[in-house]
């Protein structure tokens, strides 16, 4: 497998490929330097905070209830402790189009930022398994070395304690999102048996585990650049005002060695020393500008910033910055796009918040029984069936009576009383017979009200079938 050498790179480059890819389409391997500094030292404190709450949150619950689960094979959803069900699906369909305006607010406005401090893939490669790498191969030079060197008992023995550490890392990532699906208690009723006991589950997590194994430990920074399509957003939704992690060119050019006793008036103050080359962990150079594999990690800052003390420059040569704002010095502003994805996010939180407080504690339908015709009676009313179904989305047992609004006739349950336990679901079935006189249209509209004690929980409506009324 091909590796990357930043310090043979040319001195002055500008791609129309992959970084990681060279001429003949194979791999170029990343050995990044080990990343220092002040940026670097608040993303470890962001990715323990991140990585504290990923493990920690289907182990953690508010009122009984898990802080975040999913729970697919029920088709139930916690979401910090409150229990959402299918019918509340339309929440989640408003939701996930908020995420999307928020992401592509953010990124219009701050560019990949998220990729770099938030991300899962990154946080997990850049503050878990690469520390561990650094910690048994040594730094990126180092790394390099023992790739190219001939196989023996000491990189036998590092690559052994290695990938074994990074298996285990995946295993434990795998029965965490586990604990996401099933709930912590499952999961360790499950860890308490032997794995014949659930040979299936045993065996889906072992392929989940290498999955997880394999983006880390093999496919990494190319999950980032070949698979996820956030990158490529960065085309459509960057402009000369995004904030981005940039190289400033005016200051840095025309870039140079430094030797000594030389007189620098001529060039920049960028000494070429693929410092910032040197520490990328998509092994491009940030010089040449934007590039869809920067995930704003900072590395580059940091490094360059080094430089410039030892050189006695001005920090800032790699900034948080925008195009204009290194060309014309303009500060960030919010352009007509950025206040029209405002307004839209403010929009949909607004509905979002009214849906929420006006969602109800139970969620009951309501249906003609499917087949079924209606029937007179020989007192003259007239029956239908219907079926009904609750959900009880509250923490408390509660029983269930059902009542006709503005309607002479009367509603029986058929079996015994409706008793909803806390956070289940129950299906009963129940006649209404309504006098023939009193029906006015071979279709009416049925009104029904859900009450548990002299509380009134929801109203229902149906349509009620009949006979055409005589002229």
């Amino acid at each position: 497998m091909a590796t990357s050498s930043p310090d043979k790179a040319p001195k002055t480059s500008f791609r129309d490929s992959l970084a990681t890819i060279d001429k003949r389409g194979r791999r170029l391997w990343v050995y990044p330097n080990k990343p220092s500094g002040p940026f670097h030292r608040a993303r470890v404190i962001v990715a323990v905070g991140l990585i504290s709450f990923l493990f920690g949150a289907p182990f953690i619950k508010i009122h009984g209830n898990p802080l975040l689960q999913f729970d697919i094979l029920n088709r139930k959803f916690y979401i910090f402790g409150q229990v959402f069900w299918p019918q509340d699906f339309h929440l989640f369909v408003l939701g996930v189009i908020t995420f999307a305006i928020f992401v592509l607010l953010f990124t219009a406005a701050f560019g990949r930022l998220f990729c770099g401090w938030v991300c899962p893939q990154t946080i997990f490669l850049e503050m878990v398994f690469r520390k561990i790498e650094f910690l048994i191969d040594g730094n990126g030079p180092r790394q390099r070395e023992l790739a190219r060197a001939p196989w023996s008992l000491n990189k036998l023995f590092r690559r052994v304690l290695k990938h074994g550490i990074f298996f285990g890392i995946s295993f434990l990532i795998g029965n965490t999102f586990l604990a996401y699906i099933i709930g912590k208690d499952e999961l360790f009723h499950i860890m308490s048996q032997p794995p014949s006991e659930h040979l299936t589950g045993f065996i889906a997590m072992l392929i989940f585990s290498s999955i997880f194994y394999f983006v880390f430990a093999w496919f990494r920074e190319q999950a980032c650049t070949l698979v996820c399509p956030y990158g490529r957003l960065q085309s459509v939704l960057l402009d000369n005002n995004s904030i981005v992690v940039a190289y400033d060119f005016k200051r840095g050019e025309p870039r140079g060695p430094v030797h000594r006793g030389e007189e620098r008036s001529d060039k920049g103050d960028c000494i070429d020393c693929f410092a910032c080359v040197k520490v990328c962990p998509t092994g491009i150079d940030i010089r040449n500008g934007t590039q869809l594999e920067c995930v704003n990690c900072t590395a580059c800052i940091d490094a360059c910033n080094r430089v410039m003390d030892r050189m006695k420059l001005p920090r800032g040569l790699i900034r948080y910055s925008s195009y204009n704002g290194i060309q014309h010095g303009q500060k960030f502003k919010i352009t007509p796009r950025l206040a029209l994805y405002i307004g839209v996010l403010t929009l949909l939180l607004g509905v979002m918040s009214v849906l929420a407080f006006l969602r109800h504690d139970i969620e009951t339908t309501v249906l003609r029984a499917p087949g079924s015709l209606y029937e007179v009676l020989d007192n003259g009313n007239v029956r239908n069936l219907y079926t009904i179904r609750v959900v009880n989305k509250t923490e408390k047992d509660m029983p269930i009576e059902l009542k006709l609004e503005n309607t002479e006739g009367t509603l029986k349950i058929v079996g015994s009383s409706l008793r909803l336990k806390a956070q289940e679901s129950l299906e009963s079935v129940f006649f209404v017979e309504i006098p023939k006189n009193n029906l006015y249209s071979p279709n009416s509209i049925l009104t029904i009200d859900v009450y548990s004690g002299d509380k009134k929980l929801e109203t229902v409506h149906t349509t009620f079938t009949g006979p055409k009324p005589e002229q």
